[in-house]
């Protein structure tokens, strides 16, 4: 290299937190400047460890089990697998509003929840985390097949019904959480004994090209900008790649059809003020079109991200909604 070679410079600035540069090379700053302002509340008796569900990555799944599981009741309880936000690029498994979510989620509907790692973007765009995702579900569906084998997760063989197993997550995960539903209905993602009884996409991060009415023009007073959506697109999708590449756009011109697949009943979350309203408005319309079973809740004054946000009337009734939907898909009359 010669002297006078300009140094790299940064070709995508994420608020500061990731920093792409002309060289490829990626610079993490504090996550927590843009995380949601603790503190969050823990939630009494849930009890939570870490697992490691791909060590040739080192990537991890925190599993939560609420105060009646750790009590020994015996009574299996229905899987919720969560996957995080941000963009494909933000945050990480543990970031602590997320534990307390899926604290309050394992204790009132009450489940297993099981928190998931993957690997975030720009250093593994992707399909990287589509992929984990699959992995993840893989070593479940091998936790289901052989519970009494070595390495075998005590927790989910004591208090997991892993045939009342639900695929959720928030932005990106709910993004990621449809692409691993789609994987098992097309075959191409082997479960059984483990079964997929129901998905849930709360705010699923979807995109196209094609701009729909909520990011032209956007509600006022969003917490997640159109701007830094598309920036989140170029950071995660595969170089070169448009919002209208199939990760992102699930009724792109180059996506499969779900028409054929036998999807799982599935609940989506719309909010009122989130740039990402329409794309949740379209995927459950089209899906309805499709004859799926498909339930769409609305929170109107709620921005991306309040699921995991401080607990509120918002999110007491979305936690309603969640246990209705998991006691419908599993005919559970407790």
């Amino acid at each position: 290299m010669s002297s006078d070679t300009a140094p790299p410079n940064v070709v995508e600035d994420l608020h500061g937190v990731v920093q792409l540069f002309s060289d490829g090379s990626v610079v993490r700053g504090v996550e927590s400047a843009i995380m949601p302002a603790g503190p969050f509340p823990d939630v009494p008796g849930v009890q939570w460890k870490d697992v490691v569900y791909d060590a040739t990555r080192g990537l991890r799944a925190r599993v939560f089990r609420p105060p009646a599981a750790a009590a020994g009741e015996g009574r299996k309880l229905p899987v919720l697998v969560y996957f995080h936000g941000g963009g494909y690029c933000l945050p990480e498994y543990d970031q602590p509003a997320l534990h307390s979510c899926c604290q309050r989620f394992a204790a009132e509907r009450p489940a297993v929840v099981l928190s998931v790692q993957y690997r975030r973007a720009p250093e593994n765009r992707l399909p990287a985390a589509v992929e984990d995702g699959a992995a993840f579900l893989s070593w479940l569906r091998a936790q289901a097949a052989a519970p009494g084998a070595p390495g075998a997760e005590p927790w989910l063989v004591e208090s997991a019904d892993l045939a009342r197993t639900f695929v959720t997550g928030v932005s990106a995960g709910a993004n990621l959480a449809h692409h691993v539903v789609v994987r098992i209905a097309s075959g191409q993602l082997v479960l059984d004994p483990a079964r997929v009884a129901g998905y849930v996409l709360f705010s699923a991060f979807f995109g196209s090209v094609e701009r729909v009415a909520s990011e032209a023009p956007p509600p006022p007073d969003v917490s997640l900008t159109v701007e830094t959506t598309d920036k989140f697109w170029r950071l995660a999708l595969p170089v070169g790649a448009t919002r209208d590449h199939p990760l992102a756009n699930p009724f792109g011109p180059d996506s499969p059809t779900l028409e054929p697949l036998p999807l799982p009943p599935a609940l989506v979350v719309a909010l009122g003020r989130d740039v990402l309203r329409g794309h949740m408005l379209r995927y459950a319309a089209k899906l309805e079109e499709m004859g799926k079973a498909v339930e769409l809740a609305e929170f109107p004054g709620e921005r991306h991200g309040f699921s995991k946000g401080p607990w509120s009337g918002a999110t007491d009734e979305l936690i309603q909604i969640l246990k209705r939907c998991v006691r419908a898909c599993t005919n559970d009359c407790e």
